[in-house]
């Protein structure tokens, strides 16, 4: 194929770990082995809310949405990667790139509004407990959480509807492990002021707000908490939101991290992201999904105890 100094590009390259072909065996094992870990606790979660009538509440509606949400943003680009780091070809068509970028960012956009979601129903359970069977029925959490995907969904298609129309250059090496969108556009050599504006838009809207949500939420049910006179009252309302609050944490915590952490100079002024900026978003990738039902079995007696009830109902029933 011959380059001009604008072309239609067909297919990416994948640079990833591909200067560091040690860490790519070793990396291929760490997140092969965190992949299976999410999707079979991510799995139990969801198999657990779905069979366990003590279960189907709001609370764990939500959950059930978190886990399905964690195994398919870790599908978009977690198979992708392992075969990369096992194949020199390290290539991916830009239809399969442009369908990446959207799962991804969908994925992403739905896990933060519902993550605000997630926070207003822990506030109405802990600041109105006896007004939370009627605030939070059937007919408010459903739409709240098909609200959440149709955020995501929208918010994706709109973004890469406008990155797969810029024209591209000579070079087609995404210094990342898959079509993130952000990398993509670097790539662009045309004029990319509108899709930074898009994007500070959408931002604001689908990851800013809900983490307003998520501080207001918090900072009632914190002051709620305080008013509870007895340690033991003030233990137990916490320890219904205690999950959610260190995943929430955990993923903001790394997007910040990740995007807000000081540059020097020469990293701004290039298109090369370091090794380590690569494996923190792949802990933002991989480790988050992995930690949620983890973190939601570990500090939940109800979940223990569908577990043990669905084990004993599979093993013992014959």
């Amino acid at each position: 194929m011959e380059w001009e100094n604008q072309t239609i590009l067909v297919e990416f390259f994948l640079k990833g770990l591909s200067d560091y072909p040690r860490l790519e065996l070793l990396f291929f094992v760490l997140i092969l082995i965190m992949y299976v870990v999410i999707l079979l606790g991510n799995g139990t979660l969801i198999l657990i809310s779905i069979l366990d009538a003590h279960l189907h509440t709001p609370m764990y509606f939500f959950l059930g949405n978190l886990s399905f949400l964690d195994i398919c943003y870790t599908t978009t680009s977690v198979p992708s990667t392992l075969v990369s780091f096992l194949s020199e070809r390290k290539t991916i068509s830009f239809s399969g790139c442009a369908v990446q970028m959207f799962l991804g960012m969908a994925m992403g956009t739905t896990e933060c509004v519902l993550l605000g979601m997630m926070a207003f129903d822990r506030y109405v359970a802990v600041c109105n407990p006896l007004r939370y069977p009627v605030i939070m029925n059937k007919n408010s959490y459903v739409p709240m959480a098909a609200a959440s995907w149709f955020a995501g969904v929208i918010n994706s298609a709109v973004q890469t509807a406008f990155v797969v129309q810029l024209t591209f250059c000579r070079n087609n090496v995404i210094n990342h492990f898959s079509c993130e969108i952000l990398a993509v556009m670097k790539l662009a050599c045309a004029d990319i002021s509108g899709n930074e504006f898009i994007m500070l838009v959408a931002t604001v809207l689908f990851t800013l707000m809900p983490l307003l949500l998520i501080v207001i939420s918090y900072s009632l049910i914190i002051s709620s908490i305080l008013k509870i006179r007895t340690s033991e009252g003030r233990s137990k309302a916490f320890s219904t939101c205690s999950a959610h609050l260190i995943v929430v944490i955990i993923f903001y915590g790394t997007i910040l991290f990740m995007y807000m952490k000081p540059k020097s100079r020469d990293t701004l002024n290039s298109e090369d992201l370091d090794a380590t900026d690569k494996l923190i978003s792949m802990f933002y990738g991989v480790m988050t999904p992995m930690m949620n039902p983890l973190i939601y079995s570990l500090r939940n007696k109800d979940v223990k105890k569908a577990v043990k009830h669905l084990f004993n109902r599979s093993f013992f029933s014959k």
